[in-house]
C-alpha cells in the first residue's frame, strides 16, 4: 500500500510551528507520489479496514489509485 512508503507524511508541523488550518492544521496527510486528491487536507481520523472503500473523490468518477505518472485519474 501507498501509506507505508518512505515519503508519506502525516504533518502537524512546518518549519517548527504548527499547521494553520488554511493549510491544513491541526493535522495532514501528504501522500506525495499520487495525484494531491488521494492526501487528506483535515484529517480527522484513521481506519484500518480489511477491504478498500471507494472514498468521496472515487465515488465521482476519479481514480482509486491515483499514479499521476500513469495518468491514473479518472477510472
Amino acid at each position: 500500500a501507498d501509506l507505508d512508503d518512505d515519503d508519506v507524511m502525516i504533518a502537524l508541523k512546518h518549519d517548527g510551528q504548527d499547521l494553520e488550518p488554511e493549510h491544513g492544521g491541526p493535522v495532514r496527510l501528504l501522500v506525495p507520489k499520487l495525484y494531491f486528491y488521494k492526501s487528506a487536507k483535515w484529517l480527522d481520523g484513521l481506519e484500518f479496514m480489511e477491504r478498500d472503500r471507494p472514498g468521496f473523490w472515487e465515488q465521482r468518477g476519479y481514480h482509486n489509485h491515483a499514479d499521476p505518472w500513469t495518468e491514473e485519474r479518472y477510472w
